[in-house]
C-alpha cells in the first residue's frame, strides 16, 4: 500500500530531526520525506496533524510476546519491535526452540520479535549452551534473564566462548546470595514493614565481577535493569574507561521509589525492587545524559490472583507494553529533558542493541522500513484494567493519568493498530 501520512510532526532521535515534515510509505518502506517522489499516488491519506511521527519503539524487555493479548498491548503500545528474554517455558536454550518461537509470534504478532538465547542449559548456569547456533537460529544476544550464575569460572567461559563469535552477552547484576528471600530494597521502608531487603550491594558486587570479566575478555556486556545511584556511578566510569558496556532500565524507576509500596501494595512488587528517592533521581538524570543507552517496559504480565496475596508472597513484574511511552512522556515533562533526547531511549538507543540482526531499527529515514508509531502528545488517558489490553492488569500505575495516546502504529508499512480518532 501506498500511505501517506500528511501534517504531522515527524521526529527521528537517531538524526535529531524535529520537524514538520510528510512521510511517504511504498512497498513497506519509507520512501520519501518532506516531498513525495514524482511517480507516486497515495493509496491512503491520513492527515496527523497536531500529532508526532516517530519510529515505532523497541522494547528490550517483554515476557509472553507470543499471546495474542500481549502482541495487541504492543501495537496499542506503539511497540513495534520487542525482545523476548530466554525465561520461556520452555526455555529458550536450543535452536528449534527460538524457532518455534518465532512462528509462533509471527502468527500473532505484527511487531518484530527479536528472542535472546540462553545462555547456559536450562539458565541453570552449569553447561553453556550452544551460542553460535542459537545465533544462527535467530537470537540476538545471549542471557540468563534473571537466573543465578552459580559460580564466576562459568560466566568467565561464557564470555570467553560468545566473544569467539562476536556475540554480545546480555546480564542482570545482581548478586543471587546476597538478594535471596528480599522482596523489597533493604532500608528504612523495608524495615518499618518488616519485609526481607536486597541491598545495593547485591547490585554492585555483581556489577564488579561483570566489569572486570569485561576487562579480561572485550566481549561486548549490556546490562539488563539497573536500580541504584552506586549501580549507576559504576557503568558511567565504565563507559569512560571505554569499556564495551551498555545498559537498561524499566520505565517504573524513572517515577517509583520504595516508598510508594505504601502499606503492602503489591503491585509494587518489582524485581529490581524500588529504592530510594536519590536512586530514582540518579536514575533520571543518567537516562537524560546517555549513561543509561535504553528504558524498557520489561513487561511481565501476571494473573489476576499473583496480587491477590501479602507483598512478600507476591510474584514480581508489572505490565508495560502500553505505558512504556507514556511513561517515558512524563519523565520528559517532569524533568525537562528535550522530547527528542526522550524519545531517543526507546527508539535509537535499544534499537542500536539489535546489532545487524535489525539495520535501522529505532529510525526513520527513507529506506529504512516503516516501522512507524504515530501519537498524540497533548491527549491524555488514565491507566485502568478495562483500558489495558495486555492479560496482565498488574501495574503500579492503575488510577494514573498518563499523557499521550497512541493513534497509529505501522508495521512494515502495515497499519497495525490504528485508534478510532487518527
Amino acid at each position: 500500500m501506498k500511505l501517506h501520512l500528511k501534517g504531522g510532526r515527524f521526529i527521528d532521535p537517531a538524526t535529531r530531526t524535529d520537524r514538520a515534515q510528510d512521510v511517504f510509505i511504498a512497498d513497506g518502506k519509507i520512501v520519501a520525506l518532506d516531498a513525495a517522489p514524482a511517480d507516486f499516488t497515495a493509496e491512503q491519506t491520513v492527515d496527523v496533524a497536531g500529532a508526532i511521527v516517530m519510529p515505532g519503539l523497541v522494547d528490550l524487555a517483554a515476557r509472553r510476546v507470543t499471546a495474542a493479548s500481549e502482541a495487541a498491548a504492543a501495537l496499542a503500545g506503539g511497540v513495534t519491535r520487542v525482545v523476548c528474554p530466554p525465561d520461556t517455558d520452555p526455555v529458550l536454550d536450543e535452536p528449534d526452540l527460538v524457532e518455534m518461537l518465532q512462528l509462533r509470534a509471527r502468527a500473532t504478532h505484527r511487531a518484530q520479535v527479536h528472542p535472546l538465547g540462553a545462555l547456559t542449559v536450562g539458565l541453570a548456569g552449569r553447561e553453556l549452551a550452544e551460542m553460535a547456533q542459537l545465533a544462527q537460529a535467530g537470537c540476538i544476544g545471549l542471557s540468563q534473564a534473571s537466573a543465578p550464575m552459580p559460580d564466576t569460572r562459568t560466566l568467565l567461559r561464557a564470555l570467553q566462548y560468545a566473544g569467539t563469535f562476536g556475540l554480545s552477552v546480555w546480564l542482570r547484576p545482581q548478586d543471587a546470595p546476597l538478594a535471596a528471600g528480599g522482596v523489597a530494597a533493604s532500608g528504612a521502608v523495608a524495615s518499618r514493614l518488616g519485609l526481607a531487603g536486597i541491598p545495593v550491594a547485591a547490585e554492585t558486587i555483581a556489577l564488579h565481577t561483570i566489569l572486570e570479566l569485561v576487562r579480561i575478555t572485550g566481549t561486548r556486556v549490556h546490562l539488563c535493569r539497573l536500580s541504584s545511584a552506586a549501580g549507576v556511578a559504576l557503568v558511567r566510569a565504565a563507559k569512560a574507561e571505554g569499556l564495551p558496556v551498555t545498559c537498561d532500565v524499566a520505565a517504573h524507576h524513572l517515577h517509583l521509589t520504595d516508598m510508594d509500596i505504601g502499606y503492602f501494595d503489591a503491585q509494587h512488587r518489582l524485581d529490581p525492587p524500588l529504592r530510594g528517592g536519590r536512586d530514582r533521581d540518579t536514575i533520571r538524570d543518567a537516562a537524560r545524559d546517555g549513561t543509561i543507552d535504553a528504558i524498557c517496559s520489561d513487561h511481565t504480565p501476571l494473573a489476576a490472583d499473583a496480587r491477590l496475596v501479602p507483598f512478600a508472597e507476591a510474584a514480581p513484574g508489572a505490565s508495560g507494553l502500553e505505558l512504556l511511552l507514556s511513561l517515558v512522556l512524563k519523565w520528559a515533562d517532569e524533568a525537562r529533558v528535550p522530547l527528542v533526547d526522550a524519545l531517543a531511549r526507546v527508539t535509537h538507543g535499544p534499537g542500536q542493541r539489535l546489532g545487524a540482526a535489525a539495520p535501522g531499527a529505532g529510525r526513520l529515514a527513507a529506506g529504512l522500513a516503516a516501522d512507524v508509531c504515530v501519537f498524540a502528545p497533548s491527549s491524555h488517558w488514565t491507566v485502568s484494567a478495562q483500558q489495558l489490553r495486555s492479560a496482565g492488569h498488574n501495574t503500579p500505575f492503575l488510577g494514573y493519568e498518563l499523557p499521550g495516546s497512541v493513534r497509529l502504529t505501522l508495521v512494515g508499512g502495515h497499519v497495525a493498530y490504528h485508534a478510532l480518532a487518527v
